[in-house]
C-alpha cells in the first residue's frame, strides 16, 4: 500500500462500547496509561479500576463512570500507538469520544480532558428527566424515518428528533418517550426495527439544554486551542476545524446537537483517510466505516485496537 493510500483517519468510541477489564492490561503495562486512570479517578471522585476491573454492568453503565473511564482508555491506547501511526490526516470522536479526540489533537490538555468528561458524565445523569428516551432505527431510510419523525411529533406535539446519523443503516432516535413510543409504532408499520436504548435520558436533544448550559462554562475556562496535530473533525457538522474559537462553539453545542457521523465519515475519506484506526473497546466505530463507506471506497480498511495486545500487534 502506497503512503497515500494509508492515510489514516483516527477515531475514538463513546458509551456503549465499556466492557469489564477495560484498559487494565495496558496500564499495569504503562506508567502513563496508569497515570491517566489516577487523574479520571481524581476528577471523578469515584474508584474507576474497581469499577471497570472488577465491577458489574450495572456499575460500568452509570455515565458518571464512564465517561471519565472510557477517555481514560481510549487515550492510554492513543499514547501507546501513537508512535506506530504514520500519515494522519484527522481525528474523530462519536459523543464522548470527541474529548479523547480533542486530546489526541493536542485541542484541549489531557487533565482538562478528563475534568471535562467527569463533569459532563455527572451532568447527564443528574440531569432532570422530563421523560426523555432513545431508540435506535435500523432497516429503514433516512428519509423514512424523517417522515416517521414528522407524524410522530404531529401526533403527540412531543419533542423528537434525528440525534446520531451513524450510518445509512442505522440512526438513532432522541426526545420525549411518548413521541418515542409512537414513532417505534411507525417504524414496526413500515417493516423497520426499533431498539430503545438503556439510558436515563434524550442526549443529543434540545431536553439537555440544563447540563450543557453548566458544561458550556467549564468548556469555556477549559483554553480550546489549534491543534498540534491534524485536525478533529467535529460531531455537530461532520467537518474539520481548527481555529479553537469556532471549536469551542461547536462543543459547547454537543451535548444538545447531532451526531452527524455519516458526514464525518465522508469527509475524513474527502480528506484522504483510507485507513480507519479506531481507539477504544468493542470496535463499534471500526465496524460502521464499513457501512458508511463500503460504496465510496471498497479498498478502505478499519483496524480496532482494544487493548495492549491489539497495540502492540499494530501494523497500519
Amino acid at each position: 500500500m502506497s503512503a497515500r493510500q494509508n492515510r489514516l483517519a483516527v477515531l475514538f468510541p463513546g458509551q456503549g462500547s465499556q466492557e469489564k477489564g477495560m484498559g487494565r492490561a495496558l496500564a499495569e503495562a504503562s506508567a502513563e496509561a496508569a497515570e491517566l486512570w489516577t487523574l479520571a479517578e481524581k476528577a471523578s471522585g469515584l474508584a474507576l479500576r474497581e469499577i471497570y476491573w472488577e465491577g458489574d454492568e450495572a456499575a460500568m453503565a452509570d455515565t458518571r463512570a464512564l465517561q471519565p473511564a472510557m477517555t481514560a482508555v481510549t487515550l492510554g491506547l492513543w499514547f501507546a500507538a501513537r508512535q506506530r501511526l504514520g500519515d494522519i490526516v484527522g481525528f474523530a470522536g462519536h459523543s464522548l469520544g470527541e474529548y479523547a479526540a480533542l486530546a489526541a489533537s493536542g485541542m484541549l490538555e489531557v487533565g482538562r480532558t478528563l475534568a471535562l468528561t467527569s463533569l459532563r458524565g455527572r451532568l447527564m445523569a443528574e440531569a432532570p428527566n422530563a421523560g426523555g428516551a432513545m431508540a435506535a432505527v435500523l432497516k429503514l431510510s433516512l428519509g423514512d424515518i424523517e417522515d416517521v419523525v414528522r407524524q410522530a411529533v404531529e401526533a403527540t406535539g412531543k419533542i423528537l428528533l434525528v440525534a446520531n446519523y451513524n450510518s445509512p443503516g442505522q440512526f438513532v432516535l432522541s426526545g420525549e418517550k411518548p413521541a418515542i413510543e409512537a414513532a417505534a409504532a411507525l417504524v414496526k408499520e413500515r417493516k423497520g426495527r426499533a431498539v430503545a436504548l438503556p439510558v436515563s435520558n434524550a442526549f443529543h436533544s434540545p431536553l439537555m439544554a440544563e447540563p450543557a448550559a453548566e458544561l458550556e462554562k467549564a468548556l469555556k475556562k477549559a483554553g480550546l486551542r489549534a491543534p498540534s496535530q491534524a485536525p478533529v473533525f467535529f460531531n455537530v457538522t461532520g467537518a474539520p476545524e481548527t481555529d479553537a474559537d469556532t471549536a469551542l462553539a461547536l462543543m459547547c453545542r454537543q451535548m444538545t446537537s447531532q451526531v452527524r457521523w455519516i458526514d464525518t465519515m465522508a469527509n475524513l475519506h474527502a480528506a484522504g483517510a483510507r485507513t480507519f484506526v479506531e481507539l477504544g473497546p468493542k470496535g463499534v466505530l471500526a465496524k460502521l466505516v464499513t457501512g458508511n463507506l463500503k460504496d465510496a471506497c471498497p479498498d478502505c480498511t478499519a483496524v480496532g485496537v482494544a487493548d495492549a495486545a491489539a497495540v502492540a500487534a499494530l501494523e497500519v
